[in-house]
C-alpha cells in the first residue's frame, strides 16, 4: 500500500520546486538562519533564570573588586557579554538599556525571518503539488493511446497534489509555528535582563555623571 504512494518523479516535483522557490523568495542569509533554527525544537525552552544568576555573580565581582575586574569575565551570552562591556567601558544606564533594547529587537527580527522562510515554504509547497498536476495531466493527454503511460501520468498528477498538502501541513508549517513560538518565549525572557543590567551601570556610574546626562 505504501509503495504506491510514492512516486519518484511527483516528490522531485514537489521537494525540488518548493525549496526552488524558497531560495528564490528569501536572501541567502535568511535562508541559512531558518536552517540553523532548526536546533530550537530539539532543546529546552529558553529561560533567563541562569543568565539572571550569572549577572548576580558579576555585579558581586565588581562590587568587591572594581568593575574593571569584569574584564576578565567569560560570559557565552552575546547580549549579557554585550552590556557587561559596555559598562566597563563607562556607559550610562541610558545607553546600557538602549543597547539590550536593540539587541532584543535585532534577535526578534532575525526570528521572525527564520519563521516567514519556513512559512514561504510552506505556502510554496501546495502550488508546486498543483504545478505537478498540471504536468501529469499533461503526460495523461499527451499518451491517451497508451495505458500503461496514462497511469504512470495520472499517479504523479495524484501524488503531487498529496505531497504538497502534506508537506506544508504536517512539517513546513509547524515548524514555522514552533519558532515563531519559541521566539516569542526568548524575547519575552530577556526583558528580565535589563533591569539588573542597568542596575549595575546605575551603581557603577559616578554620580557627577549621572547629573551631567540628567
Amino acid at each position: 500500500m505504501l509503495a504506491q504512494l510514492f512516486d519518484p518523479v511527483a516528490c522531485a516535483i514537489v521537494g525540488g520546486g518548493t525549496l526552488l522557490a524558497t531560495m528564490l523568495r528569501a536572501p541567502a542569509r535568511d535562508a541559512v538562519r531558518a536552517v540553523s533554527a532548526l536546533r530550537v525544537l530539539v532543546r529546552r525552552r529558553f529561560t533567563a533564570d541562569a543568565l539572571l544568576e550569572q549577572i548576580a555573580a558579576q555585579s558581586r565581582i565588581a562590587k568587591r573588586h572594581g568593575i574593571v575586574a569584569l574584564d576578565r569575565s567569560v560570559i557565552a551570552d552575546p547580549d549579557v557579554a554585550a552590556a557587561i562591556a559596555a559598562i566597563v567601558d563607562g556607559a550610562i544606564p541610558r545607553e546600557v538599556e538602549a543597547l539590550l533594547r536593540y539587541r532584543r529587537q535585532a534577535r526578534i527580527e532575525r526570528h521572525v525571518a527564520a519563521a516567514d522562510v519556513w512559512s514561504g515554504a510552506a505556502d510554496a509547497a501546495p502550488a508546486m503539488g498543483m504545478v505537478g498536476t498540471l504536468v501529469g495531466l499533461a503526460g495523461m493527454f499527451a499518451n491517451l493511446t497508451d495505458p500503461k503511460a496514462i497511469g504512470g501520468a495520472m499517479a504523479i498528477a495524484l501524488l503531487a497534489t498529496l505531497y504538497g498538502a502534506l508537506l506544508a501541513n504536517l512539517i513546513l508549517m509547524p515548524i514555522c509555528h514552533r519558532l515563531r513560538a519559541a521566539g516569542r518565549a526568548e524575547a519575552f525572557e530577556r526583558i528580565r535582563l535589563e533591569a539588573p543590567l542597568v542596575a549595575l551601570a546605575l551603581r557603577e556610574t559616578p554620580r557627577h555623571q549621572l547629573q551631567s546626562v540628567a
